[in-house]
């Protein structure tokens, strides 16, 4: 018997899974994300909207699974000067 997770190394959101309308560095974000994910903490990662744009690096500082989901808690580190296509 496993459980199923999956290893993100990209944080990609949608507005309704905490995609803020408006990005600054030093934000925290709180981010749920469907099923059990596995994200490095403590290190930056890129945070690309749902059309696969980077747009800045976040740091997640705390990672939860509860009921299926996870959740994240993520601080904004660096704005990128540009978004540019990771996919």
């Amino acid at each position: 018997m496993g459980m199923p997770c999956e290893i993100n190394t990209i944080l990609k959101l949608t507005p309704d899974q905490g995609y803020p309308a408006q990005l600054s560095v030093g934000q925290t974000l709180a981010v749920t994300k469907t099923e059990y994910r596995i994200f490095a903490l403590d290190v930056p990662v890129q945070l690309v909207d749902q059309q696969w744009q980077a747009q800045a690096d976040v740091i997640i500082r705390e990672l939860t699974w509860r009921d299926g989901q996870t959740h994240l808690q993520a601080e904004v580190s660096r704005l990128y000067d540009q978004p540019f296509a990771v996919k």
